[in-house]
């Protein structure tokens, strides 16, 4: 489940790209099918063997181009360790919300950012997000959770801060709202409940089927109610010296 658009993203063979916060991968992956050379950067060791197997796989299946590269690499967001303009493309994928110094990240997330590339930035939707918040403590309020809410307008002038330009914003995963706020009402660990569960089932099947009921009744309901806000954004080219 992709929450960032990469047809946005002008990913092919040779774009270097670094997925902070990568988590389990999904946007990595995706990348690296693309022809990317890939960095899918954590700073949790668990997930990351987990990733490296399935880059491993891809690469042996022929499931990305054998021109691209791709490596799981362990670190701190608040201190990437790649020179200034190292990347074409950086994704920053429902991270933000965890890290306590954004500030810092986000200019971490600037700084490996070659001039002309482009930085894609995704963090849960103010109004999604309150509901949750306003129904379960538990939702966010544990190690590593959720400890801010983002309004897109807000997280937008900090990225602007630091000259970038913003070409598009969209909301996505409007039918995982609901899910969330079913799971805070009855307990975000109660899995077995039969609503989550049977909710839970129907999104495993939208994922994998696509069905183009749930696919138009999702983009109908994603600027209304959309679980994420998506953020692109390009770093200005280096001004050509006057002759």
């Amino acid at each position: 489940m992709l929450t960032v658009d990469f047809d946005r993203l002008a990913i092919g063979a040779g774009t270097k790209v670094i997925d902070v916060g990568c988590g389990a991968g999904r946007h990595s992956f995706e990348a690296y099918r693309r022809g990317a050379d890939v960095v899918a950067f954590d700073q949790n060791a668990a997930d990351l063997n987990d990733v490296d197997e399935i880059l491993q796989a891809m690469k042996d299946k022929g499931e990305a181009p054998e021109s691209a590269l791709a490596e799981a690499v362990k670190g701190d967001a608040l201190d990437l360790p790649y020179d200034d303009g190292t990347f074409d493309c950086v994704i920053a994928s429902e991270i933000l919300e965890h890290v306590p110094e954004d500030d810092r990240a986000i200019a971490e997330l600037v700084r490996v950012l070659k001039p002309g590339g482009t930085l894609a930035i995704t963090v849960p939707r103010w109004l999604p997000e309150r509901v949750c918040w306003a129904l379960s403590d538990e939702y966010h309020a544990n190690e590593g959770g959720h400890i801010r809410i983002y309004r897109a307008d807000a997280l937008r002038d900090k990225v602007l801060g630091h000259g970038l330009r913003l070409t598009h914003t969209h909301h996505a995963h409007a039918l995982h709202s609901p899910f969330w706020w079913l799971k805070c009402a009855v307990g975000t660990s109660n899995n077995d409940h039969p609503a989550v569960a049977a909710y839970h089932k129907l999104l495993v099947w939208d994922m994998m089927s696509r069905p183009w009921l749930t696919r138009t009744a999702e983009s109908l309901m994603n600027p209304l109610i959309g679980k994420s806000v998506a953020l692109y954004f390009r770093k200005p080219e280096v001004p050509v010296a006057a002759l």
